[in-house]
């Protein structure tokens, strides 16, 4: 794999498993952009010294423009990726998720980049009734995050057909598995779950339970991207990055239960602002011209991710 390839929000979850996937694909030349506002320096340890790590700011164009310049293909992860922090400080969320993105999309004109793979995210969907979700379906943002995001698409698409630069939109579905932070009271529900199973304690669940996601495992996102990086006459298009199946949150814990072998009942909160009901991706798109198709199911996945926080992390 000749050329640079860069990834914002490198020492991220997902960032730092796309950096991993490059490497094992014989990526010779990876730069990592991060700031560690949510990515850390740890989540690259084994392979620092494979990486050229650049602590910067995509909302400071003047960092990162020489960064991005020449390189084969940019993975622009870097976000602050939650709805519940959005709705509750969306300034922060805004100037990230869209003035940053337009940053990193300019880079890559000005310094002509080969090609942008963008972190768009399947709340742009909303609650629209038909499942599973097809990208040809209209957006119905129903939160900030869910707004910015998508705005992030539609300048990943003008870029593509204005101004030449290839880009392709994924939408992540809900990620989940190893190096995923359960520290914050905005992580993602299921590190939160796994925190929660080996302290043996109950967590809380907001609203009922019966709201259900398409949990997707982190290295099915990471091959996803290398798919989407590499594909032929995809520029300027948008594919779902999801697993294609939904579980509710209660059949989460209670996998979650049963593989630890216990039993330990939920607690249960207000519904969250925001939250969609229900998610699942069409993954008919992404089979068809990116030749992707999960790998992990949600029990291989969960047992995965469950060992890597079991030995310590």
């Amino acid at each position: 794999m000749d050329g640079r390839y860069v990834v914002t929000g490198g020492a991220g979850f997902i960032g730092s498993a796309i950096v991993r996937s490059l490497l094992r694909e014989g990526a010779r030349s990876v730069v990592v952009i991060d700031n560690l506002l949510s990515g850390r320096e740890s989540n690259l340890e084994e392979i620092r010294r494979s990486v050229d790590f650049e602590r910067a700011d995509i909302c400071e164009y003047e960092q990162i423009a020489p960064l991005i310049r020449g390189a084969a293909v940019v993975f622009h992860e870097a976000a602050i990726p939650s709805v519940t922090r959005s709705i509750e400080d969306p300034l922060p969320s805004h100037e990230v998720n869209i003035n940053g993105t337009f940053n990193v999309l300019r880079a890559a004109q000005e310094g002509k980049a080969g090609r942008i793979v963008y972190a768009a995210s399947s709340s742009a969907y909303g609650d629209t009734e038909a499942l599973p979700k097809v990208e040809t379906m209209t957006p119905r943002p129903k939160s900030p995050y869910a707004l910015q995001k998508l705005v992030g698409e539609y300048y990943a698409n003008v870029f593509s057909s204005v101004f030449g630069v290839e880009a392709v939109a994924l939408r992540y579905f809900n990620v989940y598995g190893p190096r995923q932070d359960p520290s914050s009271p905005y992580s993602g529900v299921l590190s939160l779950f796994m925190k929660a199973i080996l302290e043996r304690r109950s967590p809380t669940i907001f609203g009922d339970g019966e709201q259900s996601r398409d949990f997707t495992y982190v290295e099915d996102v990471a091959a996803l991207n290398l798919k989407a990086a590499r594909a032929p006459n995809v520029s300027g298009k948008l594919y779902n990055g999801g697993n294609g199946s939904r579980i509710t949150i209660n059949e989460a814990w209670a996998l979650l239960q049963r593989l630890e072998g216990i039993i330990l009942p939920a607690r249960y909160g207000p519904p969250r602002a925001g939250d969609v009901r229900h998610s699942q991706a069409d993954m008919t798109a992404a089979a068809r011209d990116l030749g992707h198709v999960p790998q992990f199911s949600f029990e291989e996945g969960v047992r995965r991710t469950l060992a890597w926080y079991r030995d310590g992390h």
